[in-house]
């Protein structure tokens, strides 16, 4: 393993009412990085528990919740370092796959971000990579026999240099939670740059599992929020 990779990759987490169960299980694969968590529901007793377990470089609470594209931006912003990993709290990927994607991401000409390919819980083969919306030709799972440029990745996991996002704008901090990585990657796309979904690195992730836990809060989430990121979109 190329052990430099802790220097030269800086992970972001955005969270918002996760279970520390939940992170802890995420963060104990990738402890030794240099870890920037935005929290969106400004959790202070969250906060003080992941500090006292886990050596966090910068730990920020938003006052209200901003919506992803806003935190992750800002997570993004505070990086020193030449990659940016950003992974979602209920995705489990250990030290040896994130290498796999930096070497992917050296390989290859013209990249601008590798994502890995996806398992369930039962590591059965999940959806990543896909073409655009737009082009209406369906959500099947790619079956993989090494690595592919795709035009649309799942945002739960994935690796670019600082300087590429600078480049290209950020995320549109008019999406709050969905969509958002469609629109960033159709931008991607627009510049004729390569996103890859690397068939050796692999993560576990679970799709459509929104950690909101009021009920009346997770109806509005899935109604106005993705009705309004769809529209916008």
């Amino acid at each position: 393993m190329n052990v430099s990779l802790y220097k030269e990759i800086t992970i972001v987490i955005v969270l918002y009412e996760e279970e520390f169960s939940l992170i802890n299980q995420c963060l104990e694969n990738i402890k030794n990085f240099n870890i920037i968590i935005i929290d969106n529901a400004g959790n202070k007793k969250l906060k003080k528990k992941i500090k006292k377990n886990y050596n966090i470089l910068k730990y920020i609470l938003n006052s209200k919740n901003v919506g992803y594209s806003k935190a992750v931006n800002q997570g993004i912003n505070l990086c020193d370092t030449e990659y940016v990993f950003v992974f979602q709290a209920d995705c489990v990927m250990n030290v040896e796959n994130i290498d796999i994607l930096l070497k992917a991401h050296k390989k290859y000409d013209n990249c601008f971000l590798v994502s890995p390919t996806y398992y369930d819980s039962n590591l059965k083969l999940a959806f990543n990579g896909s073409t655009l919306r737009e082009k209406n030709l369906g959500t099947q799972i790619i079956q993989l026999e090494g690595d592919i440029c795709v035009d649309n990745i799942v945002t739960a996991a994935y690796l670019f240099k600082k300087k590429d996002m600078i480049d290209i704008g950020f995320f549109d901090e008019n999406f709050f939670l969905y969509f958002l990585d469609n629109d960033f990657c159709r931008k991607v796309n627009s510049k004729k740059k390569a996103i890859i979904q690397v068939f050796e690195s692999k993560a576990i992730h679970t799709h459509g599992s929104l950690k909101v836990k009021n009920l009346f809060k997770k109806i509005f989430f899935r109604n106005f929020y993705f009705t309004f990121d769809e529209l916008y979109y």
